[in-house]
């Protein structure tokens, strides 16, 4: 049997979109996710993505780790997902779908040059703030480290040591590193399920953001990753509770072809 696949990258977070409507693939098999990821023996991907129906909604995203198992929210994978909702023609300029954090609402922002997708992000409404650092749930767990610039800095070796320190060892958490580079800020990330560092991570960046934004007290950033450019706005209510989070930015398609189950 093979199985049709669409490969989508944001900012070069690189995903698998499978049209799952009609179930012709098991949530439940870890070793066949895992193997579709493997970038020696599979298609080759950050993760994998399920586009399924869901009442009251336009789909349900399912988005699952490189390691197989369903993990939970991705802003870069919240984008692609909308894009391949588009080009499957589910959806048109807007869209509401629900993911494993609850609703989200999305805007194609369809342009000459490139495909943007703009993502409304969860409201937080706790964020704990050390000494050096910043830790924040934007759909998914992040560690923020202000670092002095990027220049030769090993985000993989710092960023493995954070992840598994006695705090983050059983559960995990992404890792990222800030630095500010004139009007935008650059960010690095470790992505746990991953297990390395990745190009881009959409809750990262939108993490990295807000934690900057106690230092800057901007409430808008353009975002420099290895993948690209993204932007991030939100409106902050106080030192606990942030609103209106959007992440935007490109959302490409990469190819599509047909793999042996």
């Amino acid at each position: 049997m093979q199985l049709n696949f669409f490969k989508y990258q944001g900012t070069g977070n690189d995903f698998i979109l499978i049209d799952n409507r009609d179930f012709i693939i098991d949530s439940k098999d870890i070793s066949l996710i895992e193997k579709i990821c493997d970038r020696r023996f599979g298609v080759g991907g950050d993760g994998l993505m399920l586009l399924e129906n869901e009442e009251n909604f336009d789909f349900r995203m399912r988005y699952f780790n490189s390691n197989g198992k369903e993990a939970s929210m991705c802003g870069n994978g919240g984008r692609c997902i909308v894009a391949f909702a588009y080009h499957l023609g589910i959806i048109t300029d807007s869209t509401s779908f629900i993911a494993v954090d609850g609703e989200h609402k999305a805007k194609i922002l369809n342009n000459k040059k490139e495909l943007l997708i703009s993502l409304q992000m969860q409201n937080i409404s706790k964020l704990e703030i050390g000494e050096d650092y910043f830790y924040l749930n934007t759909g998914s767990p992040h560690f923020v480290k202000f670092i002095p610039n990027h220049n030769n800095f090993d985000t993989y070796s710092e960023g493995r040591k954070i992840r598994n320190n006695d705090r983050f060892k059983k559960e995990g958490t992404n890792v990222n590193f800030v630095s500010f580079q004139d009007d935008s800020i650059m960010v690095s990330t470790f992505e746990r399920g991953v297990e390395d560092e990745t190009y881009s991570c959409g809750t990262g960046v939108v993490a990295a953001a807000i934690s900057a934004s106690f230092k800057t007290k901007n409430q808008s950033f353009k975002i420099i990753t290895k993948g690209g450019n993204l932007k991030v706005n939100f409106e902050k209510i106080d030192s606990q509770n942030i609103k209106e989070i959007w992440l935007t930015g490109p959302a490409k398609y990469v190819f599509t072809g047909k793999f042996n189950l």
